[in-house]
């Protein structure tokens, strides 16, 4: 299937955005590709209205197209557990050929990571006599450590608090050196041994794999010390005893430089070259350990691929669109500020919708959408074209509905008529809403221009709060630095606009439209476009 490609509209998408992004994500998978449809922000009631009446799931949000870590080719490494005897851990390292090991609890969250520094360090620099206890090693990972077999005893009996020593000496000089709580390594001779559990060992390791006899096996069960046979000799036995320390005592657990799978990769990046780790771990939002990167993995990164539909304006497209590889362009706006590193297949028509050439697209490669595809192509045509009112409108856009209409066994009037009903209301809306229901940003020149649009049924509604949107259109107008703010509120039935505009330039609209200006608002008949019949004349006015 190849490299995911992601299909997104502009950002404040309308229902043609969305629409066309969902057919050709449709149409790429038809044609082998691994195609994903995207939105860049909350749907409108009206593509909400289409795409459950054609029983369709909305496309899934994208917040960026930067290279995230989650993007990156991740080193899959076993986990271990804080009960781990590092001999264990060194010998998984050795095996997978890895560096650091992630240590988990029961649930695989992560609670620390071991290095090989962290096993030879801490292994080498053992100054503590009495590190089994103080690390509280449990006798499990000594037996599994020394390959040893328990001969009397059990773990519930370990309850070492001494030192780790060697029985070398004869029986009658050993009583000044074995303490209670001990750890005895010992051979077989059976004075020592008795010596040892007399004066309190709680573990005697018996080496060469000798056994016990059953009058100290006797005094042991008395004494409650524990007796264990391993096949090693003395000299190994003490070699190896302390690498049954489990990992929770040397792995480290503060301050853990990790990633989340949504971190950007610049700011992985940025904090390697602040810190001399060789990996890093990768969680997702619950802790779980999902994998390690190093500074390979960010060298090796690929650019996500990206097409881009209903607009070619790096203003209205997905953040970081610029760190992307966008192989296509399908839309039918004026030819804009896109730039691309090589050629690409840029499908740019005069029509009144980019889902009319999106349909077409199906047709010439010798395919009929679904049903459910072809309604919401059919859908997005009849809001982009005002139901063929809007001056866009060509009759390449007619014929294309009235083919899909009838693929999708709905009448277009019926449909147009419920469609408009339910997404043009605006009562009970927020200037929030409203505003960015359908919005875009345009630079003209030197001037930097903002343009919604709103279609309705009922143009009264507007007025409870056209005095609350307009403030809020100042708002954005200073804060984002605009020299004009606009908002079409675009009348189906009458087919004209009432413009409401705030910004120091708003001499703009006067010379585009040759009209006198109210103090925020000026009516134009006729004019339902902003694409062909406000943003022409403003570009104009502009020069």
């Amino acid at each position: 299937m190849g490299d995911v490609i992601y299909i997104t509209g502009h950002r404040n998408p309308d229902s043609d955005s969305i629409c066309s992004a969902l057919a050709y994500a449709d149409l790429k998978k038809k044609l082998g590709y691994n195609a994903i449809a995207a939105r860049l922000g909350e749907i409108s009631r009206e593509t909400e209205f289409i795409l459950d009446y054609f029983n369709l799931k909305k496309p899934e949000y994208l917040p960026t197209v930067k290279i995230q870590v989650c993007d990156l080719e991740m080193d899959n490494v076993e986990h271990v557990y804080p009960h781990t005897s590092i001999k264990e851990a060194w010998t998984i390292m050795n095996k997978g050929n890895y560096k650091t090991l992630p240590v988990v609890d029961s649930h695989k969250k992560l609670l620390g990571v071991v290095s090989l520094t962290d096993i030879t360090f801490k292994y080498m620099d053992t100054q503590d006599v009495n590190v089994i206890a103080t690390s509280k090693t449990p006798l499990k990972n000594i037996i599994e450590t020394l390959n040893a077999k328990i001969l009397c005893g059990s773990e519930e009996d370990f309850k070492t608090s001494g030192k780790v020593i060697i029985a070398a000496l004869k029986y009658e000089q050993m009583k000044s050196y074995v303490n209670v709580g001990d750890i005895v390594i010992i051979g077989n001779r059976t004075d020592s041994q008795v010596t040892a559990i007399e004066q309190g060992a709680n573990l005697l390791i018996v080496t060469g794999g000798c056994d016990v006899e059953e009058n100290v096996l006797k005094l042991c069960k008395e004494k409650k010390c524990i007796v264990i046979s391993t096949p090693n000799d003395t000299f190994t036995t003490a070699r190896l005893i302390n690498q049954s320390i489990p990992l929770n005592y040397v792995m480290t657990s503060n301050d853990i430089i990790k990633f989340e799978l949504d971190d950007l990769a610049d700011e992985a990046k940025e904090v390697m070259t602040k810190t001399r780790h060789s990996s890093y771990p990768v969680v997702d939002t619950n802790n779980h350990i999902k994998g390690f990167i190093s500074r390979y993995h960010l060298i090796t990164q690929k650019k996500k691929k990206v097409i881009l539909m209903d607009h070619n304006e790096t203003a209205q497209s997905v953040h970081g669109i610029e760190d992307a590889e966008v192989i296509e362009i399908i839309d039918h706006h004026r030819v804009a500020d896109v730039q691309t590193s090589k050629p690409i297949y840029f499908r740019n028509e005069p029509v009144g919708s980019t889902s009319t050439i999106v349909a077409n697209m199906f047709f010439e490669n010798g395919l009929t959408p679904e049903k459910g595809i072809a309604g919401a192509l059919l859908g997005a045509i009849i809001s982009d074209t005002l139901k063929f009112k809007s001056p866009t409108c060509t009759n390449v856009d007619k014929v294309t509905a009235e083919k899909l209409a009838s693929i999708a066994e709905v009448d277009i009037d019926t449909f147009a008529y419920e469609m408009f009903k339910a997404g043009t209301s605006l009562k009970g809306k927020t200037p929030e809403e409203i505003f960015y229901q359908d919005y875009k940003d345009f630079n003209l020149g030197e001037y930097k221009i903002g343009v919604g649009q709103v279609n309705t049924m009922d143009p009264s509604s507007i007025e409870e709060t056209k005095s609350d949107l307009l403030a809020f259109m100042n708002n954005v107008c200073k804060t984002g630095n605009y020299n004009l703010v606009i908002i079409m509120v675009t009348d189906i039935v009458n087919e004209g606009s009432e413009l409401l505009f705030v910004g120091e330039n708003k001499e703009l609209i006067s010379k585009a439209f040759n009209v006198e200006l109210g103090e925020n608002s000026v009516y134009l008949p006729g004019v339902v476009s902003r694409k062909k019949q406000i943003i022409p004349p403003l570009s104009q006015a502009t020069e």
